[in-house]
């Protein structure tokens, strides 16, 4: 058995032989008191309605109220003595088959019902297990004892324990035997869900097949689903890793080259050989480190920099922007085509500097990576949003790669022969900066031409 199990059914019969001697207790100590208090209280109800009656309708409600209350209602004059009291009380109760073997009221007893106060008495009667309760009240000059037989309680709730005693130890016995099945039940699906959880924490990404129909079917539901999101997470992981190493390895390259055309041009500025242009070398391939630095810098700082939201006229930033550009494509014998459907003012709420960075950054990367002759930009509202897309033509035969852009230091070609391709963070940087604006961002790649596209929430001015 597993130790849950185990620890099911012991803590089980724990509580049944506690819930059992708790009962065997009250039934021995405290049952009989309340089955005596009961009784007197029903006494006492009874006694309270006697002493309204009458003296002369005693006769004829007594019989009734015995019937009804199954009590033994008896009287005697007070007058007299002691002796002939008991005598006379005793001999009436007689006549109604209530024979008592110890019976008496003393003269402390007569006296207290002669100043008008009740008395209660029980007289046991030990050959026949039993005792007489009875309730003395003065009415009218007259004693009245109103009395009813209890049986002895001990004998009877010894054989009620026992056969209580039966049928808990066959309870008990019947709930191991449930508890083992149960916990069975229960058991073997956790066992399941630790085989589960064993095989996550080793890295093999498994499912917990259970069909309970209860909360352990959620939690391997739960699980299922930490599952497959690990699994993402780390396919992920392994891909950045894998950029990452790919970057380290471009960037130390695209470092090199420069740094040894520095180191030469210096050495031959020492060694007398510069024609008056080995200065300007060395200036723009220290400007070309210092540019990919900078973007280094950029991602690092995006990533934990405070924004500035504030109100931004987003269509008269696109305008400004797309005016700063008009001239650099057609330096590339490129065509620009903006379809601005943007009303005269469209405001959002950015931090201005950090958006116009989107703005130039798609804007550049399309200037740069267009392989056909035109971009088209398109601007519009819709659903109270701002909606900008850019779309070029490009080769959008490896799919599983475009499903990589956004990620830092890719880059769609692989080898460093183009002078162009950049280090890979354009894009990163693009995406860091919208997702601190909880902007809605995309790229869709397909029948040879890429677009990039984000939508920000219109303000209600």
């Amino acid at each position: 058995m597993s130790k849950l199990g185990y620890k099911l059914i012991t803590r089980i019969t724990l509580a049944l032989l506690a819930v059992f001697i708790l009962t065997f207790a009250m039934n021995t100590y405290f049952l009989p008191k309340y089955f005596l208090y009961q009784k007197k209280e029903k006494l006492a109800s009874l006694t309270a309605e006697l002493s309204s009656v009458p003296a002369d309708a005693l006769d004829s409600i007594i019989p009734k109220l015995e019937q009804a209350r199954d009590v033994t209602i008896v009287y005697t004059s007070l007058a007299q003595n002691t002796d002939d009291l008991n005598d006379r009380i005793l001999r009436q109760l007689n006549l109604k088959g209530i024979t008592l073997s110890k019976f008496w009221l003393s003269e402390e007893n007569i006296a207290l019902l002669r100043a008008g106060s009740r008395v209660n008495k029980l007289y046991d009667q030990a050959k026949l297990k039993s005792s007489f309760l009875v309730n003395f009240l003065p009415s009218g000059g007259n004693v009245l004892a109103v009395g009813e037989s209890i049986s002895y309680s001990k004998e009877t709730i010894g054989i009620v324990n026992r056969f209580n005693l039966y049928i808990w130890a066959s309870m008990l016995l019947l709930l191991i035997v449930l508890s083992a099945l149960y916990t069975a039940r229960i058991v073997k699906p956790l066992a399941k869900l630790n085989d589960t959880a064993k095989s996550i924490a080793d890295l093999s990404f498994t499912h917990a097949d259970i069909r309970t129909g209860d909360e352990i079917e959620s939690l391997a539901g739960s699980i299922n689903r930490m599952s497959d999101k690990l699994k993402a997470s780390q396919q992920s992981l392994e891909a950045r890793n894998a950029n990452l190493r790919t970057f380290i390895a471009d960037i130390s390259h695209e470092l090199k080259t420069p740094l040894s055309l520095i180191q030469a041009y210096a050495a031959g500025i020492q060694d007398g050989l510069d024609d008056g242009t080995y200065a300007e070398v060395i200036g723009r391939q220290t400007k070309h480190m210092a540019g990919m630095i900078d973007q280094l810098l950029e991602l690092s700082r995006l990533q934990t920099e405070i924004y500035e939201l504030m109100p931004t006229d987003f269509h008269r930033m696109l305008t400004t922007t797309i005016d700063d550009y008009r001239a650099a494509f057609r330096h590339k014998n490129m065509e620009l085509i903006v379809d601005d459907k943007l009303p005269e003012e469209a405001w959002v709420m950015a931090d201005s500097r950090k958006l116009e960075s989107v703005l130039r950054n798609l804007l550049s990367n399309a200037l740069k990576y267009a392989e056909g002759k035109w971009v088209r930009v398109a601007a519009e509202v819709q659903s109270s949003a701002v909606h900008f897309s850019i779309l070029n033509e490009a080769d959008t035969s490896q799919e599983a790669k475009w499903g990589q852009v956004w990620e830092p230091f890719f880059v769609m070609e692989e080898s460093r022969s183009k002078q162009l391709s950049g280090t890979g963070l354009g894009l990163s940087i693009t995406a860091s900066i919208l997702q601190k604006h909880h902007a809605n961002y995309g790229h869709a790649a397909q029948d040879g031409t890429v677009e990039f596209y984000f939508s920000l929430g219109v303000m209600e001015l």
